[in-house]
């Protein structure tokens, strides 16, 4: 899963729903076109210990937003798993009513119930927000239906971005990118997904609609790749909008030598896997949640470091009272993806 600069490209590209092959008239049973003669009625087993069929219990006639993990993924699916709990946390008390969240395992071997049970509360995984396993074939087939791999991978390494959501009675489905806006996300499953039926969750207008102003090449990273679990000036405490699965990063350009922040964001499997004990304090404050390799450049690392440091002399140098704030103190509350727990 290195190759994911590539994935990223694409992922963020499709606002197109997913290119399912077309059923059967006969498929139309279960509420629209993909209904049960389209999608396989597989057992699941829920990480409550729950046994489930995949269309009767898990979509039909349901939102859903669903995405296929493992737990000793190294890179993307840390993020995805990140960015379903931030859209948990804004759609709060709807999760398990009107929208339902599907985590799915593609290593049943490894995945075992207990396994996901710890996985699903390390991410803060509420009522709604189901963790399944399956049999690696029947897993694999649910994959292909919803148009994530054309055949079986030959290794986990294959994996790629995985979210795909929907609505099964109206037969609306799109591939999404866990790069997304949690907002926004939340917006289209929220709202869209139920034909704007639900009031908007952000109350907001055109009237009152920021500026929109344009953003650096780091800010743009930080937002796609770090913001699911981190804040600049929000501190660590777990709660907010991200949730902070990684510390506040506040700072983090002045108390981190350089090379230490550019490896550690580079490749942090390895810095972990090595003992460093600056990493192995980070991953057992946050509960065992794996820094993931976002697949950043060298160059692209080095942007987002610099936005960093203007971030921290923009929030921590005094300000005139006629300075303009451009951004809440927050940094990216509003942004997109993971980076690194520094």
């Amino acid at each position: 899963m290195r190759a994911l600069p590539r994935v990223a490209a694409c992922g963020l590209a499709l606002l197109l729903a997913a290119s399912f092959a077309a059923p059967s008239s006969a498929g139309r049973r279960g509420g629209s076109r993909w209904g049960a003669d389209y999608f396989p009625n597989v057992p699941l087993t829920s990480h409550e210990g729950k046994e489930l069929r995949f269309f009767d219990d898990v979509i039909k006639d349901k939102v859903v937003a669903l995405n296929f993990i493992y737990t000793s993924c190294p890179d993307v699916c840390p993020l995805e798993t990140a960015r379903m709990a931030n859209v948990q946390q804004i759609l709060g008390d709807r999760v398990g009513k009107d929208v339902f969240l599907y985590s799915i395992s593609i290593d049943p071997e490894n995945d075992t119930l207990e396994v996901l049970a710890d996985y699903a509360k390390r991410y803060k995984a509420g009522p709604g927000w189901v963790f399944l396993r399956g049999t690696e074939d029947d897993v694999t087939l649910l994959q292909q239906k919803l148009g994530l791999i054309s055949e079986e991978l030959e290794d986990l390494s294959q994996h790629n971005l995985s979210m795909v959501i929907g609505n099964q009675r109206t037969g609306r489905w799109m591939k999404r990118s866990p790069f997304e806006n949690a907002h926004f996300l939340a917006e289209q499953i929220g709202g869209w997904l139920h034909n704007w039926s639900k009031p908007s969750l952000a109350g907001n207008n055109y009237a009152t609609a920021p500026e929109l102003r344009n953003l650096s090449d780091g800010e743009t990273l930080f937002r796609t790749r770090c913001a699911a679990c981190h804040t600049i000036g929000g501190g660590d405490v777990v709660g907010t909008v991200p949730l902070n699965f990684g510390p506040d990063l506040l700072g983090v350009t002045e108390t981190r030598d350089l090379r230490w922040l550019q490896r550690w964001i580079l490749e942090p499997e390895k810095v972990l896997a090595e003992g460093d004990p600056i990493a192995t304090e980070l991953f057992e404050r946050f509960g065992g949640i794996t820094m993931p390799n976002t697949g950043l450049s060298a160059e692209q690392v080095n942007s987002v470091i610099e936005f960093l440091r203007g971030e921290h002399q923009r929030l921590t140098e005094p300000r005139t009272a006629k300075a303009p704030v451009e951004h809440s103190a927050r940094g990216s509350e509003h942004g997109e993806g993971h980076l690194a727990h520094h």
